[in-house]
């Protein structure tokens, strides 16, 4: 199957302003990329690409003063299969994790470990290692937490979501791979593409965070805002939370003028 995946984003600066923007697909979809993965400003601008410290690919430009674009479109060829849940996928013991994903047991910005440790604890310490335990985690978050647009809040940390039992899916990522940290269990926070393939029409489209959780067979995807298997995840960036991986850094005040996403399938 392909997937065509773009966005349109204005902004409105009252100077100009440097902008870093992460909304390019991962490294880990480049292959699965058909034709090329466009990139426009309006007003055109000078843009240069490089890595980040966490291997997204960003880009950075100046956005000028007044009213500026951001417009991108991509087509990525996918499976077209749901995902599969690894239930025999075990977890592993700190002293035996390879080195690079001791990083991702440590508390950040958005997810208090040291406020919600007793609580993963009391919740989900007794259940058995493994698969299950992390989709009992993602269960409780989908349960625990109402979505709600209009009660957004760009601060909401993971412990003041799980208090105020509300948010929307930065919040259910936040607190889910929190309560996997706090367990030893290495998460990491995922922003992407995830359309409506397969599920009932989801209106207005936007992007969507989840979490990757590190088993004994590797990384795995689990989604506690969808909670369900999903055809067609694609991986924009990865981070310790959403404050690793803004879609646009902006360094100074702009205003959110326009903002429009799209994810569906097309003909081969």
């Amino acid at each position: 199957m392909l997937i065509r995946c773009g966005y349109e984003i204005t902004l409105r600066c009252e100077e100009p302003t440097a902008l870093v923007c992460l909304l390019s697909v991962h490294p880990d979809r480049m292959a699965d990329i058909r034709g090329p993965e466009t990139f426009s400003t309006d007003p055109e601008v000078v843009t240069s690409g490089f890595i980040d410290p966490f291997g997204n690919r960003a880009l950075r430009m100046v956005a000028p003063a007044g009213a500026f674009t951001i417009t991108g479109n991509v087509t990525v060829a996918d499976s077209g299969a749901p995902e599969v849940a690894h239930r025999q996928a075990r977890e592993v013991l700190v002293p035996d994790l390879p080195a690079d994903c001791l990083g991702w047991l440590s508390g950040s910005r958005y997810c208090e470990t040291d406020r919600l440790s007793q609580t993963a604890w009391d919740l989900f310490g007794h259940l058995p290692p493994g698969w299950d335990r992390v989709q009992a985690i993602c269960d409780f978050v989908h349960e625990h937490l109402h979505f709600d647009y209009l009660q957004a809040r760009a601060t909401r940390t993971a412990f003041e979501a799980y208090e105020e039992r509300v948010g929307v899916c930065r919040d259910f990522a936040h607190l889910a791979l929190t309560f996997c940290r706090c367990l030893n269990i290495p998460a990491r926070y995922v922003n992407g593409h995830l359309g409506d393939i397969g599920v009932p029409v989801v209106d207005p489209m936007d992007f969507s965070a989840w979490i990757e959780v590190f088993l004994d067979d590797g990384w795995h995807a689990f989604d506690p805002r969808n909670n369900r298997p999903r055809i067609g995840r694609i991986v924009i960036a990865r981070g310790r939370d959403a404050a690793d991986v803004p879609l646009v850094n902006s360094f100074g005040p702009h205003i959110l003028d326009a903002f429009n996403v799209w994810t569906h399938e097309v003909a081969s």
